[in-house]
């Protein structure tokens, strides 16, 4: 199974995404990249992935178009920016599916409430790509 995990700049939802999927299931082929990848990870995506034990930080930012001729069982557009966005894949793709999460790298205030809302969005991922995975690729 090869899931393709999109967003706009391929640093923070995609890369939690990328990361929770993986821990679900080993066999998986996950991969995730950017309508405009960033080239980097968000440090405070990384930090809240390994505070539950989750290490990110060898994931890569990629564009998507490293992936445009492969085939995927699934690609999953995480933000609007990228379901908008979404390029044409000229290899196979048996279903696109998009579940759209807020941005928390986009959020100001203090430390606190941006921490607050990388951790919100990291258990917002978490629990939908939990339930994407028990209902599309375990069944």
């Amino acid at each position: 199974m090869k899931v393709l995990i999109l967003c706009t700049g391929n640093s923070c939802r995609s890369q939690m995404a990328h990361g929770f999927l993986q821990s679900f299931d080993k066999s998986l082929t996950v991969c995730s990249a950017g309508t405009e990848a960033s080239g980097k990870l968000n440090p405070k995506a990384v930090a809240v992935m390994k505070e539950i034990g989750i290490d990110i930080s060898h994931h890569t930012s990629d564009p998507v178009e490293m992936y445009l001729d492969q085939e995927w069982d699934y690609v999953i557009t995480v933000c609007g920016g990228a379901n908008e966005a979404c390029p044409a894949f000229t290899g196979k793709v048996k279903h696109r599916l998009h579940m759209g999460y807020d941005d928390p790298s986009q959020l100001t205030g203090t430390d606190d409430y941006i921490w607050s809302g990388f951790r919100k969005t990291r258990d917002q991922i978490k629990d939908g790509f939990w339930n994407f995975y028990v209902e599309k690729i375990q069944q």
